[in-house]
């Protein structure tokens, strides 16, 4: 297995140490997006953790915004934020949604 890239693996020490997940899964979703190449700018994360035992989505995404602040504010553009109870992860089947295909014009496009 490579090693991530230092933006993907804050996010991956940042989210572990915070909400002591059952399951996290930190994507690099950039190179489905008009960016260069080994960019970290867009990410999928998937949360499973009792701490969202009560709270609705909007309380579970700005919990994880709290966390990765740093990240929010530099290099990451876009995160895609999937949260779960456990017992929410397992009514899911143990899959999370696949994320939409990019729709913003690539760079060569724009002539």
């Amino acid at each position: 297995m490579s090693k991530p890239f230092p933006v993907q693996a804050a996010i991956e020490s940042k989210l572990s140490q915070h909400f002591n997940p059952s399951l996290l899964q930190v994507v690099n979703e950039s190179h489905m997006h008009s960016v260069p190449a080994n960019s970290e700018t867009h990410f999928k994360v998937v949360v499973v953790s009792d701490l969202f035992t009560g709270k609705r989505s909007v309380a579970r995404h700005q919990m994880i915004y709290k966390v990765l602040s740093e990240e929010l504010a530099g290099p990451v553009h876009a995160l895609a934020i999937h949260t779960y109870t456990d017992d929410e992860w397992q009514k899911t089947g143990a899959e999370s949604p696949d994320s939409p295909t990019c729709r913003g014009g690539s760079k060569a496009d724009q002539h």
